[in-house]
Formats: C-alpha cells, structure tokens, sequence
C-alpha cells in the first residue's frame, strides 16, 4: 500500500472517532490534489478498504491499520515526552494520545495542573507525531481504550499502569491488545524531576 493511501486511511479513521468529515484533513495532510484524492479514494473503495458513502472505513480498512494508544497528563511538555511519543508513534500507522481530566491529574499530581485539560488536549494535538489527542475518562479508563480500539497501547517508563492491569482490562472489553513499556533515553528529563527542582514556584513560569 502507498504512503498517501495509508495517510487517507489513517485520516478517516481519526475522523470516525472524531464524527468529523475527513476530505479536508486529508487534504491538509497529504498535499494532494482534490481529484488525486478521490482517485485514491476510488482505489480503496475497490480494495474494500474504504465503504461507498466515501468517509468511513471497512473491517477490513479498519483492520489494515496499527492503532497505538498513549496516556499521560502532559501538563509540561519535554524532550521525555517527545522521545517517548515518537517510539509509541513508531509502532504503528496511528497514534492516538489521551490526557487525563483535571481531576484525574489532581489525584495523580497531588495538585491542579498548570494548564486545563482542553488546554493540555490542544498542545498534544499539535505535535506532529499525533493523529488525535482526547480528553480521558475519569470513572473508567477504558471507556477511552473501547472508543479507539487499539492494536497497542504504550505505557511511558514511568507510569503507574502495570501491564496486567491494562491486559485485563481490555479482556473485559473483549479486545485483544498488545501492552507496549516504553523506555526514555532521558531519565533526566521527567515531569517529576522538573516539578522537584522547580517545586511551587512553576506555577510562577
């Protein structure tokens, strides 16, 4: 499959979570041209990738594509968290990153983050490794895991999730997903670290 027709895939898969039409994301992503498009479109049609209303995805379409999912609060956006949304991105064609509510990130952090959530949503979304940022779900995780239905999900080197707490919980949503632990080549770079050196006075940056 070509590049730019995974790219379309992958647009209107985002789009179906989103309930967003895709044609324009599709063309801001890909650069091409309306009618190279929709021959494109043409072809993943007759592939049985795409169905007729021309938006949505097959099962199979669906199925064609590594969904990678990602969590966090990121609150303070750092070289960690950029290393580490890179390597999540890198197992696959789609990563979809979630951030926790304000109140999910109080029980956390132990204080109110910084920045809202919708705030904290906009910033993720506008890294170039993510396809789709969301707000998280504060009574079940995995409301958020059944909306996506990833083939992955990772877990940065420094969350609390424990792997069997993940696989269990997608059990009981009957998805079979693989539990990805993410390694950061910068342990110096960390929420953690930034919010001990820096203590209260971030709130002051």
């Amino acid at each position: 499959m070509e590049i730019s027709e995974k790219a379309i895939l992958s647009a209107m898969y985002v789009c179906q979570i989103n309930e967003q039409s895709p044609f324009e994301i599709i063309k801001k992503k890909s650069m091409l041209s309306t009618d190279v498009i929709n021959s494109k479109i043409d072809k993943l049609m007759k592939n049985q990738l795409v169905n007729e209303d021309r938006n949505t995805l097959t099962e199979i379409g669906q199925n064609s594509l590594h969904v990678v999912l990602a969590g966090g609060v990121f609150d303070i956006i750092h070289p960690g968290h950029i290393y580490t949304l890179n390597a999540a991105k890198a197992l696959g064609d789609v990563l979809v990153v979630v951030v926790a509510t304000d109140n999910t990130s109080e029980k956390m952090k132990k204080r109110r983050p910084l920045h809202t959530q919708e705030q904290r949503q906009e910033l993720v979304n506008s890294l170039s490794m993510v396809d789709l940022c969301l707000v998280g779900q504060e009574d079940d995780i995995f409301k958020t895991v059944d909306r996506v239905r990833p083939q992955i999900i990772a877990l940065g080197y420094d969350q609390v999730h424990q792997e069997k707490f993940i696989t269990d919980g997608c059990k009981r949503i009957k998805l079979e997903a693989k539990v990805a632990r993410l390694q950061s080549p910068i342990p110096e770079s960390s929420s953690s670290k930034i919010e001990k050196e820096y203590g209260e006075s971030i709130h002051g940056i």
